[in-house]
C-alpha cells in the first residue's frame, strides 16, 4: 500500500503521542520497509521499535545474570514475579552484610559510578548532605526485619549532583537470608 506525505506525517503524530498499547497494536499492523528502503519520516517509527527491542535484550541479559547468582547461592526467591511485577534502572546485589557483589550497567548511567568502584562497598557511600538520617534509619530497620520493602531516598551521584531514588529491595534466601537485590529507578 503507498501513503502520501499528509498520511506518514499523521502516522508520525499519532504514534508519537500514543499509550503504549496503541502503539503497540499501530505497529502490529504496519509492514515496516528495510531500511536501505526507508523513508525519513518512518525511522522514528522503527527506531522505536528497535530501541523497544534493545532494551528488553538488556533486561533479559540482566535477569539471567540474577539468576546464574540465583542458582549458585540457591537463592528460593520467585525472581520471575519479581522482575514481571517492578520496574528498574540499576539492579544492586549485596551480600548480607550490604556490600556490593554486583551492579548492571544501568547503575553506573544513574550514579556515574563504575561497576569495579561499587564492588565491595555498600550503598551508603551514594548517600550524602542531602540524604535524610530519617530515611537511613527507616532504611536500616526495613532491612533488619528481613522483608521486601519499598523506600524513596535522596542519593548522590559521582560528580555531586542529587537524585531521588525509589528503591526495592528484597531479601534473597535459601534456608536464611543470604543477600540483597536493590532495584532501583529515578523519580522526579
Amino acid at each position: 500500500m503507498k501513503y502520501n506525505m499528509a498520511d506518514m506525517y499523521a502516522l508520525d503524530l499519532y504514534l508519537s503521542n500514543a499509550d503504549k498499547k496503541d502503539y503497540k497494536t499501530a505497529i502490529q499492523n504496519i509492514t515496516v520497509p528495510s531500511a536501505r528502503h526507508m523513508s525519513l519520516l518512518s525511522w522514528d517509527l522503527y527506531m522505536n521499535s528497535y530501541n523497544e527491542r534493545l532494551t528488553n535484550a538488556i533486561k533479559r541479559n540482566e535477569f539471567g545474570q540474577i539468576l546464574s547468582y540465583a542458582e549458585h547461592f540457591k537463592w528460593q526467591n520467585n525472581l520471575d514475579l519479581v522482575f514481571s511485577e517492578n520496574d528498574y534502572e540499576a539492579l544492586i546485589i549485596t551480600d548480607k552484610n550490604q556490600k556490593i557483589i554486583w551492579v548492571n550497567d544501568g547503575f553506573t548511567s544513574m550514579t556515574g559510578y563504575s561497576k569495579s568502584y561499587a564492588l565491595s562497598k555498600t550503598p551508603r557511600f551514594l548517600q550524602g548532605e542531602q540524604t535524610s538520617i530519617e530515611t537511613k534509619k527507616r532504611i536500616k530497620n526495613k532491612i533488619a526485619q528481613d522483608v521486601p520493602f519499598e523506600d524513596v531516598i535522596i542519593n548522590h551521584r559521582k560528580d555531586n549532583t542529587t537524585y531521588k531514588c525509589e528503591i526495592k529491595v528484597f531479601p534473597l534466601f535459601g534456608e536464611n537470608t543470604t543477600h540483597y537485590l536493590a532495584l532501583e529507578k529515578e523519580i522526579k
